[in-house]
């Protein structure tokens, strides 16, 4: 069926309500849960048989702060500005950073932290100072990204931002989205559908967004809404076509991550509405060279035997790093005070082992002196606590000098990372829908990564990002969606 279908063409409707929210992962259920709360009846479909979407798959970090800090952060003894955090996500995002939606992400991140445990997602007021992509010490307070990495310290003071459930590990997002979505199913005014697959948006004459085509049962029914649609259908990584399209250098190697729904259903709706879809080319990806901590003693070489980052780097920022070399190719160079198989990337492979430098350089197939001349100069600075190349913070600075030596492949077409996508609609900090000339689709809202939200690199990525934006943005649009004049019921 199209995906729009002209008001005039349908003759009755199955369903009236005031706000249409068109998934039910992090940022649906957040969306219906304000907009219920405004007073708005909410109609929530969700395509398969239960909610949860990515946000209950992931471990679920928030990535907050900025007010000085949330409650979590003041009560550990973190004090985060929202200048501060301001100047990181810049610094983080670049040219592909909406300012707009930073500032208003910095200015409602401690309140939404707030938000989240008046809901009753709970928190442990204990903070985390390892080096983990998930702290699994039950701490809910951790360092998830690049904060005390170079050139990030220059930009800004390093602050742990990552709000994770407490004693929740990598389930995180089984914890928040369990008690979000007894909070919607317990609610007065919502009406929560599942196996129901929104297909098509309803349009009147005048192009405002009225309702949606739903295919419940096997057969398509409408239901009209009253103020907005909401669309939070996630991403487009299980899309093949839409991946080839937009993310092709990705698409032959990485590995999807994502839940089954992440097809750009809610993308594809608002395109065909007016929407414009942006930054469809940027991904997440990961490359886990960490945990354990300690393999961030090794240094990252490409091809050529030369470094050409900072291994103190969050996993995202590692892997725009690799993805940036010939034939997108990086090995680990390690000596065995420190060597150690990475946790979670099983298909890193031992390329060669020495007792010295040259054999491992000649073994691996290394261009003749290049690696040597390459540990030579790492070893003569790190003796000294400096890293003039790539200002490794100085803790993660040992000379190599306890053979054997070993180097391990982490080039992306052997490790097949994980990836997710970062491109979606455009839309205002308060989620309307915006066309390519920026103007808005009336009556029609995106939120989550049916949207671009704030995360839209993997180089300035942060643990933590997508669930913070997808359920503040959700937020955000359910409120702005219950804000709007009710249409008069259809006759």
């Amino acid at each position: 069926m199209s995906r729009i279908i002209p008001r005039a063409s349908v003759d009755s409707f199955d369903g009236v309500a005031d706000v249409i929210v068109c998934g039910f992962g992090g940022a649906g259920v957040c969306a219906a849960l304000e907009a219920g709360d405004a007073g708005s009846s909410v109609l929530l479909f969700e395509r398969f048989s239960a909610g949860g979407g990515s946000t209950e798959m992931s471990a679920c970090e928030m990535y907050l702060g900025g007010s000085g800090g949330t409650s979590l952060q003041r009560d550990l003894g973190f004090e985060d500005s929202s200048e501060n955090f301001h100047n990181y996500l810049m610094a983080c995002l670049g040219d592909h950073a909406d300012e707009d939606k930073v500032r208003a992400y910095v200015e409602g991140a401690a309140a939404h932290f707030d938000w989240m445990e008046s809901q009753g997602v709970p928190y442990k007021r204990a903070y985390f100072d390892g080096r983990d992509v998930v702290a699994l010490t039950g701490d809910s307070l951790q360092y998830t990204g690049n904060e005390r990495v170079w050139p990030y310290t220059e930009a800004s003071t390093p602050i742990p931002r990552g709000h994770l459930p407490a004693d929740a590990g990598h389930d995180g997002g089984k914890v928040l989205m369990g008690v979000l979505k007894k909070n919607a199913a317990a609610h007065e005014r919502i009406d929560i559908r599942c196996d129901a697959r929104v297909q098509a948006l309803i349009v009147d004459d005048a192009g405002a967004v009225c309702g949606v085509g739903v295919k419940i049962d096997n057969r398509v029914q409408y239901f009209f809404a009253r103020q907005g649609v909401v669309l939070t259908a996630g991403g487009f990584i299980m899309n093949e076509r839409m991946t080839r399209q937009h993310i092709a250098a990705l698409d032959g190697f990485a590995t999807r991550h994502g839940n089954p729904g992440d097809m750009g259903d809610g993308i594809l709706l608002g395109v065909a509405a007016g929407g414009n879809a942006i930054n469809m080319g940027e991904a997440f990806l990961c490359v886990a060279h960490y945990p354990p901590a300690q393999l961030t003693y090794g240094i990252f070489v490409n091809e050529q035997g030369q470094r050409f980052i900072n291994e103190d780097s969050y996993l995202a920022r590692m892997a725009d790093a690799v993805l940036r070399q010939r034939n997108q190719r990086g090995f680990m160079f390690i000596d065995n005070r420190h060597f150690a198989r990475p946790d979670y990337q099983e298909l890193a492979e031992i390329v060669a082992v020495g007792e010295t430098v040259e054999e491992v350089e000649r073994d691996s197939g290394l261009p003749e002196g290049s690696l040597q001349h390459t540990v030579q100069v790492y070893n003569q600075y790190a003796a000294k606590g400096e890293d003039p190349l790539f200002h490794k913070a100085a803790n993660w600075l040992q000379p190599f000098d306890t053979p054997p030596y070993a180097l391990v492949d982490y080039s992306l077409p052997t490790l097949r990372p994980a990836t997710f996508t970062l491109g979606g609609l455009d839309t205002l900090p308060t989620g309307e829908v915006l066309t390519a000339d920026r103007e808005i689709v009336p009556g029609l809202f995106a939120a989550g990564r049916t949207a671009a939200g704030i995360p839209r690199t993997s180089a300035g990525y942060a643990s933590g990002m997508s669930v913070g934006d997808a359920t503040f943005t959700g937020r955000r649009a359910g409120l702005r969606a219950a804000a709007l004049p009710r249409r008069p019921d259809p006759s």
